[in-house]
């Protein structure tokens, strides 16, 4: 037997399009696990397999209970547990043709790659599909990564500068008029009358995601980002940060188009009880060396930003052992309890919550079916829209 795990008792029937016909409704995506060793960083066995085949069911499944976007894992070396790694956009691409409706974000890192290559790669793959790509463009944290495929390493604000400069070519690109092309004198990247035809289908251009936590990156979440990546945090972490994007962002009139995403890795189980025990037994069997090699490159990868609070800067060891501090979001009980806490996250001003899981096999069936038409229903009611009742219900298992 590779694990003792069970799905909570009863499975709710689900009909995607019905599911999430709401203009208003809180969005859905989960980790797609490309790269080995699963989503946590821990010797527990997890039934999740990183291989194209078993990539395909997930997808399927997922959007057929009512997840929205997938996102794709960049790595070119192995680290952090993850031994071996398919590449993103190609792993995106082969998604989608498997599925009918999931947009799938294909994680970018400028360095190894150049815009121009990636505005036409999208670009076509973006006509293939429909209009169902998104782009994740992250700025990096592993030196040695970097070191190993002979790319320079910048420190953080300039990693982050570049990141800036990347985005601003891909929107340029994507949306130049056809009689002008695009033109861009930056530090890092340079274009003159460039024309890109075709043109993406996705209007006005593919999503693009980004995050952090450093001042560097709440600017360009706040100036040039469609979506801002954020990761899990206490209550005040996540209004602070939400609001103080939001004020970035007026500067450039965007308050209201920035979008917020957050990371949470998710175990539901039939009792909050079992749910800790599983949790624990995750932490328990953390892959040592792993984590504290992890721990050792983000650190150094923060270390220069101006506020000291680059990613990870206050994660600790057991929060280490999940990507992007997904234990802190707390999805982690009952569907009932994981229901009401993510209309408060709803309610925080978070539009996307990005999913990981132990047992892929089981559990994005599961919590397809059992806490997103939950969601629903509680959205249905009213709910994740007065931020001070959703504190006052459900807050104190945020706070620190």
């Amino acid at each position: 037997m590779w694990c003792n795990y069970k799905t909570p008792a009863m499975y709710t029937m689900v009909d995607a399009s019905t599911l999430n016909s709401d203009p208003d409704r809180l969005l859905f995506a989960y980790w797609v696990p490309n790269v080995s060793g699963g989503l946590v960083v821990s010797k527990i066995p997890q039934n999740t397999g990183w291989d194209l085949k078993s990539n395909v069911r997930y997808a399927r499944t997922a959007e057929s209970v009512g997840f929205e976007y997938a996102l794709t894992q960049i790595r070119f070396t192995a680290s952090y547990s993850a031994a071996s790694q398919h590449e993103s956009v190609s792993f995106s691409q082969a998604l989608l043709h498997h599925t009918e409706k999931l947009k799938v974000i294909a994680a970018i890192l400028p360095g190894p790659w150049n815009p121009a290559v990636v505005a036409k790669q999208v670009a076509s793959i973006d006509n293939y599909t429909d209009g169902r790509i998104a782009v994740n463009i992250v700025s990096g944290w592993n030196k040695s990564e970097f070191h190993a495929i002979g790319e320079w390493w910048l420190d953080h604000a300039e990693r982050y500068r570049r990141s800036y400069e990347f985005i601003k070519c891909l929107r340029g690109i994507w949306t130049a008029p056809e009689d002008e092309g695009f033109t861009f004198a930056g530090d890092f990247y340079r274009f003159r009358n460039y024309k890109l035809s075709p043109k993406p289908i996705a209007s006005p251009h593919p999503e693009i995601f980004q995050g952090g936590n450093s001042d560097d990156a709440k600017n360009n979440g706040a100036e040039v980002s469609d979506w801002y990546f954020m990761n899990g945090m206490d209550l005040e972490g996540f209004r602070a940060q939400v609001a103080d994007v939001k004020e970035r962002a007026k500067k450039f009139g965007r308050e209201n188009v920035v979008k917020f995403a957050v990371n949470a890795f998710v175990i539901v189980r039939d009792t909050e009880e079992e749910a800790i025990r599983t949790l624990q037994e995750i932490q328990g069997k953390a892959d040592v060396e792993a984590v504290e090699a992890f721990k050792k490159e983000v650190q150094n990868a923060g270390a220069s930003a101006s506020n000291k609070q680059g990613m990870w800067a206050t994660s600790t060891f057991k929060d280490l052992v999940q990507y992007n501090d997904g234990f802190k979001t707390k999805l982690i009980g009952t569907k009932e309890q994981v229901a009401e806490r993510i209309v408060l996250l709803k309610s925080l001003g978070v539009n996307l919550v990005l999913t990981g899981f132990l047992n892929y096999e089981e559990e994005v069936e599961a919590f397809g079916k059992n806490v997103i038409p939950l969601v629903r229903e509680l959205e249905k009611q009213g709910r994740g829209k007065d931020e001070a009742f959703e504190i006052e219900r459900t807050g104190d298992v945020y706070r620190k």
